[in-house]
């Protein structure tokens, strides 16, 4: 695997836009090498901890089955195995549940490792979670939950990050309005972080070298320039069919300018965006989901409280266990189906720790 920080491959992928040198060296960096034996969140096939794995090939979205037919979106995604599980390796993803957002962000990342496998001293972090509106009120499950957020600045200024800096492009009101609305300003500030809003001039056309449906974006440079980007999404539900629910790589139209354009082949694009730029983990805030009514939401009996928080560093699995929280699978997530038979993440995993906080 590839020692270069996040950076560093960023902007040399960014460089050889396009070329072979990028496609390999994203390959390279997922380290599918490393995804879990296969077991979709829901299945009722029991995973064993001595299956041989037959299929150590990466999936690409070029093959062809044996009947001679296109792919199309609506397979099952790709079984992207793995050796047996070592069980005293740190969890693939982490489902922690109980009263305290703070208490359930520790717990589940101490289960994949700890912070420190993320973050290192002098660490440059952004943390992005859903902030797309103003007006909506922690309690409506629209904008991620401020205490989840502030937990991750703490955990990250105490691993020794040189800064950590929390944003969001809100597609309702202002910037500066959505931050104080959704709470996630207070909790942020009172954890030692900082808010930052995301400056027109910064949005800069970056090639997107794995790009199928769209080749460059009008991406925020810093998401870049960071050494580690952690994805934080709310568990909701999406109006649109080609989203179902927004999830963690539905998250990160929020890092991009035009995002109206991402509405159309909306699972190959946002599936585009994922590719480049890939986040470091990703912490699904299920404390209070939103059932129905999404993106916005507005009715407080289309809330649900759940008091759960997933992680991964694959965003794939964290938005396929998320999906079962609303009775569905990956399976009935177009963006989460593009993203697994594209090779960004595996839908189907064995190594989960539940905790009860």
């Amino acid at each position: 695997m590839s020692t270069i920080d996040r950076r560093q491959f960023l902007q040399r992928m960014v460089i050889f836009s396009g070329g072979a040198l990028a496609t390999a060296a994203l390959l390279s960096l997922l380290d599918w090498s490393k995804v879990e034996s296969p077991q979709l969140p829901g299945d009722n096939a029991t995973p064993t901890d001595n299956a041989t794995p037959t299929d150590n090939t990466t999936p690409t979205d070029n093959t062809t089955p044996p009947d001679g037919t296109t792919p199309t979106d609506n397979t099952t995604p790709p079984d992207n195995t793995t050796p047996p599980d070592d069980t005293t390796a740190p969890a693939y993803l982490a489902v922690a549940h109980g009263s305290s957002p703070t208490t359930l962000v520790e717990k589940a990342i101490d289960a994949l490792g700890g912070i420190g496998r993320f973050v290192k001293s002098g660490d440059d972090v952004i943390i992005k979670p859903n902030i797309c509106v103003a007006g909506r009120t922690p309690q409506y499950a629209a904008t991620t939950n401020p205490e989840v957020v502030a937990a991750l600045v703490a955990l990250c200024l105490g691993a020794g990050a040189d800064r950590v800096r929390v944003m969001d492009h809100p597609f309702s009101g202002t910037a500066e309005e959505a931050y104080d609305t959704s709470g996630i300003a207070e909790a942020v500030e009172a954890a030692g972080g900082k808010m930052e809003v995301m400056a027109s001039m910064k949005f800069q056309n970056t090639a997107i070298p794995n790009g199928k449906s769209i080749t460059s974006c009008l991406l925020y440079r810093d998401i870049l320039e960071a050494d580690v980007l952690i994805d934080v999404p709310i568990a909701k539900h999406h109006s649109s069919p080609d989203a179902v629910l927004s999830l963690g790589m539905k998250n990160l139209l929020g890092v991009v300018e035009n995002r109206s354009i991402y509405h159309t082949e909306m699972a190959e694009r946002v599936t585009d965006l994922t590719s480049l730029v890939m986040p470091d983990l990703t912490v699904v805030d299920a404390i209070r989901i939103l059932t129905d009514n999404g993106p916005t939401g507005g009715d407080l009996n289309d809330v649900k409280q759940m008091n759960t928080v997933i992680v991964s560093h694959d965003v794939v699995a964290a938005d396929s266990y998320a999906a079962t929280l609303f009775g569905k699978t990956a399976a009935d997530l177009p963006i989460v189906r593009a993203g697994a038979r594209r090779g960004l993440g595996t839908t189907r995993f064995s190594r989960i720790t539940k905790i009860e906080a």
